[in-house]
């Protein structure tokens, strides 16, 4: 499902026209963005948890040529998913 899709079917779960979704899906990313970037988790019970997590540095090799090379340290976006987002999955519902 790309962004349009998942528009269209908040629009209709929600009974609203596209363009307030598209603006609460926008709003929403953006305040998730903000949080995480900020430190911040952001979790919603039963869907999941967003937050940033430090990934440490380490030697690596490049694939071609296999020469040796150091990755650094830095932080990235993590989403986990909750229980009843798994548990829903897991049904194939």
């Amino acid at each position: 499902m790309n962004r349009e899709a998942l528009i269209d079917r908040m629009a209709q779960k929600a009974g609203v026209p596209k363009r307030t979704a598209e603006a609460l899906l926008g709003a929403f990313t953006d305040a998730v963005q903000d949080a995480v970037a900020k430190g911040d988790k952001v979790t919603l019970v039963g869907f999941g948890t967003f937050e940033a997590r430090k990934r440490s540095g380490r030697t690596g090799r490049n694939p071609r040529t296999g020469e040796r090379l150091t990755i650094k340290e830095r932080t990235v976006p993590v989403f986990s998913a909750g229980k009843g987002f798994r548990d829903r999955v897991a049904g194939g519902r």
